[in-house]
């Protein structure tokens, strides 16, 4: 995919993770020794460690499922599974109900998308606790066309599908906005509600703001402003703003566009980002803004951050192009002790890298209006990890360092444009596809999920990525240092340890590593998503354990400190062909919601490899979210 980059340098680990794990895990258990006497805020344990508010917690109770592969989903004893909305239900009054054989874009512009994704849950009221009424904000990645069409395959679509059928795939894109309630233990979708929204692929409005909004390499024959674009592509994971928005994160928009990078006038941007190198879409046969020979700078308006205000159902989205430029994902939001925003964020490609954006003013949470502009304005930084235990942010600036005209750069617009190749520059360390992102509410550490890399080989290793090839994935601590009692986000040095290594424990050659007690059902592969739980627990969503490891794809849950840290315990597991998307919790941690994208991929329409969720003739499976329940109610995973 991406090409190699400087700075693999090779150095033998092995020895390395296990004294980091070991000796960092043994700290923890001592912490875990402190929290179960009843104590919180516990001092000087350990430097960069601080004065986390480590409180006593109810045990992770439920009956482990086990790793298997099958046509349905399976959940821990004591659960219940809702179908909350799935693709093709109506949001909207005036919308038929979902038919198969008569799909149609009309129709589509009005139903929940595709191939669901990241999840937000936003309470209503605004700004209240409520967790039985609610907004749900949903992505939709891509689209599977040999799945959503009858007598399509993976061969034939990009010449068979219609210009309907184009259409119904792009309006499938983009994101959805819909107003959910729960009433007597059971989640409904209110298809009335004025917050009910599509933003799709084909002709949604949004602006574009930040650096490099109005610059030449930003403007098309269809915007010469350079500040306006139709659609999001490739929208996976994201964030939500302490002030209420939604941030949604494109990720692969190379596959979107045709034609022949060294034929147009953005040839060295195209082959960083891969552009032209490869296509899974046909949109360019009817829509010429996706063949670059005809429009070179359309590519150069994907691959960013856009920013949704949920509660404001007309309000244009904004893609924050400060955030840089890159495959997305994720873009979770932590706060300095001064109240400055910090984005983290992930380019989920092989050997790409780890970014964070520190804003230059400071979030009002007592007028929502001021914080608008607030992803406009600040520095965007790229990680660099050290076998010493830290990691540095080294800044994106036009002019500081390699970042000059010498290079190829002729304003902080173009860093942004082509911020690949601005980090290439500055050295930082190349990653195992950084997916999520994101703080565990109790402790302040930032964990970082890297799904695999099969192409990483003894050269190519480095301190934070030691495994050659990484056919399982890591996930890795980030621990930033205290400064006024609280994790400061902003500050240029971290520290930093591995927490798991994924893969079978009992194959000694996948290098995998987790607390000892850990049980044959509880390891993973390729951690994907996670979210945390108000007690600090760690939830992972894995993608590709099918092929890696012939298990579905599940969702694993681990205390983060104390003698059970790194201890993964199997609760849910996919359907055959799904991945596990978006987890999110409501405020009182009573429901989990997961997103279950592309059930019965590698198979067809018209022979699925299941039917889920509906099991009807006939009825192709459906990317569904889904809500996680306790049959008696309580605490999820207690």
């Amino acid at each position: 995919m991406s090409e190699p980059h400087p700075n693999n340098d090779s150095v033998t680990l092995e020895n390395l993770v296990d004294r980091r794990l070991l000796s960092r895990r043994q700290m923890m258990q001592n912490l875990g020794a402190v929290a179960s006497l009843g104590f919180s805020g516990a001092a000087g344990l350990t430097a960069g460690l601080g004065e986390y508010n480590i409180e006593t917690k109810e045990a992770l109770s439920f009956e482990e499922i086990e790793h298997g592969l099958s046509q349905r989903h399976v959940v821990a004893k004591g659960y219940e599974v809702q179908f909350l909305v799935r693709w093709g239900d109506p949001i909207f009054l005036d919308t038929d109900e979902w038919n198969p054989q008569t799909q149609s874009p009309e129709l589509q512009a009005k139903q929940f998308g595709y191939n669901n994704d990241f999840l937000a849950f936003l309470p209503l009221p605004f700004n209240s606790k409520n967790s039985n009424h609610g907004l749900l904000c949903a992505n939709h990645e891509y689209t599977n066309a040999e799945l959503m069409f009858p007598n399509v395959t993976q061969k034939n679509k990009l010449r068979k599908l219609t210009r309907e059928q184009i259409d119904i795939e792009m309006l499938s894109h983009g994101h959805s906005v819909v107003e959910i309630e729960r009433k007597g233990g059971r989640w409904k979708a209110h298809r009335s509600s004025p917050f009910n929204r599509r933003i799709n692929a084909l002709d949604s409005a949004i602006r574009i703001s930040g650096p490099a909004a109005g610059d030449d390499r930003m403007k098309t024959s269809a915007d010469p402003s350079g500040k306006k674009v139709l659609g999001m592509l490739g929208n996976c994971a994201g964030g939500v703003t302490p002030w209420g928005t939604v941030l949604t994160c494109e990720e692969n928009i190379q596959f979107y566009f045709e034609g022949i990078p060294h034929k147009t006038s953005e040839t060295r941007a195209c082959k960083r980002y891969g552009i032209g190198t490869s296509r899974s879409y046909g949109w360019s046969r009817f829509h010429e803004r996706f063949q670059i020979e005809k429009e070179p700078h359309e590519p150069n308006r994907f691959g960013w951050v856009v920013e949704i205000d949920p509660y404001q159902p007309n309000s244009v989205p904004v893609k924050r192009t400060a955030l840089g430029r890159m495959r997305h994902e994720a873009a979770t939001v932590s706060l300095t002790p001064e109240g400055r925003v910090v984005v983290y964020t992930g380019d989920d490609s092989r050997f790409e890298y780890l970014y964070r954006f520190v804003s230059d003013e400071q979030y009002d949470p007592k007028h929502r209006e001021k914080n608008r502009h607030l992803l406009d304005r600040g520095t965007l930084y790229v990680a660099k990890f050290s076998e010493h235990g830290t990691m540095n942010w080294l800044p994106l600036k036009y002019g500081e360092g390699p970042i000059t005209k010498e290079n190829g750069f002729s304003s902080q617009a173009e860093v942004m444009i082509e911020t690949r190749r601005a980090a290439d520059l500055l050295g930082a360390t190349p990653m195992d596809r950084p997916e999520d992102v994101e703080e565990n509410p109790v402790t302040g550490k930032v964990y970082v999920i890297l799904t695999n890399n099969t192409e990483r080989t003894n050269g190519k290793t480095n301190v934070a990525n030691p495994r050659s090839p990484n056919r399982h994935g890591h996930i890795i601590e980030l621990i930033p240092p205290q400064r006024k009692g609280k994790p400061d986000h902003g500050a240029e040095e971290f520290r930093w340890e591995f927490f798991i290594m994924a893969g079978n424990p009992h194959n000694k050659k996948e290098g995998a590593k987790y607390n000892k007690n850990t049980s044959d059902q509880g390891w993973l592969s390729c951690p994907d998503n996670c979210a945390f739980d108000a007690q600090g627990r760690i939830w992972i969503a894995t993608d590709g354990a099918p092929k890696t490891s012939n298990v579905a794809d599940a969702v694993y849950v681990s205390e983060t400190v104390g003698p059970n840290r790194a201890l993964t315990k199997q609760f849910f597991r996919a359907p055959v062909g799904a991945e596990i998307c978006g987890p999110a919790f409501t405020p009182d941690c009573e429901t989990l919601f997961l997103a279950i994208q592309h059930p019965g991929d590698g198979s067809t329409f018209d022979k699925p490899s299941t039917r889920w969720p509906d099991f009807m003739a006939k009825t192709p499976p459906r990317p569904t979210v889904v809500a996680i329940t306790r049959t008696e109610g309580g605490l999820i995973g207690t």
